[in-house]
């Protein structure tokens, strides 16, 4: 009996392991492309786009935290380097992190650490390139991704300050003037 049921038991334990890794190793992938999409339909490609303060309705990706302020950079590094500088904001807590294709952390920096100066990184695919001086090089496994830089909006009676001054903060390929 076990002779005759065991080799489909055995192809189909086969093929439900190999199920269970490929959507393990994909799910990221797929979820960042969604992400990377839908967060580019704001303003494209390798440009920093600004969003409003979250409200009970928003919901670009995920849940949002009403008291951040949030800038997101999709990026494609396929036809080069993309450089990202991140104006210090005078609020309380500012970051930029940069993640890869596979939702993995490729960079991240806090103005704490940043010293209260700004972030200049030059984000560098598996296409190639290199850091043009005063961009500190930032390696990202894949060609895309999401540069998203996070202020923490302590007095939303602030917001105007906090939001114009992180509007000087940009996102650009490297070979824009």
């Amino acid at each position: 009996m076990i002779r005759r049921w065991g080799p489909p038991l055995l192809l189909g334990l086969v093929l439900a392991g190999a199920a269970y890794h490929v959507t393990l190793v994909q799910t990221p992938c797929l979820l960042m492309r969604f992400a990377t999409h839908r967060v580019a339909g704001a303003a494209g490609y390798n440009a920093l786009y600004q969003a409003p303060l979250a409200t009970a309705d928003s919901r670009a990706i995920v849940r949002p935290s009403p008291d951040l302020a949030y800038s997101s950079c999709p990026f494609d590094l396929s036809r080069g380097p993309v450089l990202i500088d991140v104006a210090p904001v005078p609020a309380p807590y500012w970051s930029l992190s940069v993640f890869d294709p596979r939702t993995d952390v490729a960079f991240v920096r806090n103005n704490i650490q940043a010293g209260g100066k700004p972030i200049r990184v030059a984000l560098i695919g598996d296409s190639g390139g290199q850091a043009p001086t005063g961009y500190e090089p930032v390696l990202v496994k894949g060609d895309t991704g999401i540069a998203l830089v996070r202020t923490l909006v302590d007095d939303r009676a602030r917001f105007p300050q906090i939001d114009a001054a992180r509007r000087v903060s940009r996102c650009r390929p490297m070979s824009a003037p």
